[in-house]
């Protein structure tokens, strides 16, 4: 069941994050602070989160808002899927629960960032089969040998 985050998830939210494997330390401590200011302003801003539930307790999450100063660009800021349920097409179904909406809200493109470290690479496979192109590398950028990688991906219109 797809259902709006509400600040009682954070707890399950960083356990989550934290056990993918994925995410450095710092990076649960920034998601920490993600949902601290989603709760607090940015879902007054148009920043949209949401939680997957099943059996009571939360098995994914994104995270997604209108890029600043654009018409119809959208940034995907987070997708986080439990480690027991990856590779069993709940991360696809996330995406496309949030491409739908951006399609409604008459979004023409979403963006995705990540990193070009090792362990990232399940989630570049991901977005590449999931449709999304690299449209841009920044040599370096979080760190010494970690890229930034930018997917992209074209919303069309709804069909009327």
């Amino acid at each position: 069941m797809l259902r709006p985050t509400v600040p009682e998830d954070t707890p399950a939210l960083l356990v989550m994050a934290d056990q993918t494997g994925v995410f450095q330390p710092y990076e649960v401590e920034g998601f920490a602070e993600v949902l601290e200011d989603y709760h607090d302003v940015e879902q007054y801003n148009g920043h949209l989160a949401y939680t997957w539930e099943e059996d009571g307790a939360p098995v994914g999450f994104v995270y997604y808002a209108p890029a600043d100063l654009t018409d119809g660009t959208w940034d995907l800021w987070w997708i986080i899927v439990a480690r027991a349920r990856q590779g069993r097409g709940l991360g696809a179904r996330l995406l496309e629960l949030v491409e739908q909406a951006v399609r409604l809200e008459g979004g023409r493109q979403l963006l995705i960032e990540t990193s070009s470290l090792p362990q990232y690479e399940p989630t570049r496979r991901f977005y590449l089969k999931s449709g999304y192109q690299v449209v841009a590398r920044i040599p370096n950028y979080y760190a010494e040998g970690d890229d930034l990688i930018i997917y992209q991906k074209r919303i069309t219109p709804p069909i009327a």
